[in-house]
């Protein structure tokens, strides 16, 4: 089969094309045609060599496909399965310890730039039925990310008031599943047609962050002064204290990501302390969360955004896109 590798040093230029052996599943393993996969922040960090990773890494953490064929003892998959991937393939529900969070793929296992994957059954889900090969393979990461946050941590309601930042793919599906569970929602984002792409998924506010550098008052402006119940944070600490002003009392932060920079100031302790702030670090989510997840997406038929697809060949050029910031949803790979 055909493989992309990323070669140390990491870089983009680093990336290479090569072959590789599609063995045949064992017992309690499923061998998956891959059909797609979509880029994650994480996936340009490994790529980029911020994440160290081993030589030669088959990149990408999320990828969608059929089952061609199972091994001795696999009863919940059969071939022509739809099928997504799982990002915490050891993490089946409930607590976990961080010691047990190792072996995601696309580092430090390896991925789904190839074109097909032979792993244990806990490796994959059904893929919803209202969806495509590439919309499913938006799924594992980011949109999993996304339902922790927002449903199993978060435990949003009708009424409740989420605040999401961008249009990156945690912060979009964020938006759709508060929506559906009733929530009114206020993105932020750094204008054109961001802003009118996110009033139509939704967004009840939309707030400028670039015209208004201090948009944790506008968010207080908008909810008469009192501030939202939760922070989908992806942002990081260059984002944290503007969050933390536009969060309500006793409200819930989700701590996802650093996508404007890693420079970490001192904790604002007075003000999470004097607001009673829930401050959750988020790391994806179960398998379970996924399932889960995968009900709510058919019974809402909630359809992930895809800003632009290329082939696999072009994996180095993905990336460059992806790092450019400008998209709109996910970036995907047609394999």
């Amino acid at each position: 089969m055909k493989v992309m590798r990323i070669r140390q040093p990491a870089s983009l230029d680093s990336i290479q094309a090569a072959t590789a052996e599609a063995p045949a599943p064992r017992a309690g393993e499923l061998r998956v045609r891959v059909r797609a996969a979509s880029l994650n922040f994480r996936d340009v960090l490994v790529a980029t060599g911020v994440f160290r990773s081993p030589d030669g890494l088959i990149p990408l953490s999320d990828a969608a496909g059929e089952v061609v064929d199972v091994g001795e003892g696999v009863t919940e998959f059969k071939p022509g399965d739809h099928v997504v991937s799982t990002f915490h393939p050891a993490w089946s529900d409930g607590h976990i310890e961080r010691s047990q969070l190792t072996g995601s793929p696309g580092g430090p296992a390896e991925g789904f730039a190839c074109e097909f994957a032979t792993r244990p059954l806990a490796h994959f889900t059904h893929a919803p039925r209202s969806l495509t090969h590439a919309e499913s393979a938006t799924l594992p990461c980011a949109a999993v990310t996304a339902w922790r946050a927002v449903v199993t941590d978060g435990q949003v309601k009708p009424g409740d008031r989420v605040l999401v930042q961008g249009s990156g793919g945690v912060s979009l599906f964020a938006l759709q599943f508060a929506k559906a569970a009733g929530a009114t929602v206020i993105a932020t984002s750094s204008g054109g047609d961001k802003m009118e792409r996110l009033r139509a998924l939704g967004a009840d506010h939309v707030i400028n962050y670039r015209e208004q550098e201090k948009w944790g008052n506008a968010v207080l402006d908008v909810t008469g002064g009192i501030g939202v119940d939760h922070v989908i944070e992806v942002g990081g600490p260059n984002t944290l204290a503007q969050s933390l002003v536009a969060a309500r009392t006793g409200a819930h932060i989700a701590i996802i990501g650093a996508v404007a920079g890693f420079n970490v100031d001192t904790m604002p302790f007075a003000v999470v302390q004097a607001k009673r702030i829930r401050l959750q670090g988020v790391t994806v989510g179960s398998r379970r969360d996924q399932l889960d997840m995968i009900r709510a997406i058919e019974a809402h038929r909630i359809t992930p955004v895809i800003d632009r697809t290329f082939p696999l060949d072009r994996l180095a050029d993905a990336f460059r896109y992806q790092k450019e910031g400008r998209h709109f949803g996910k970036v995907c790979i047609d394999v």
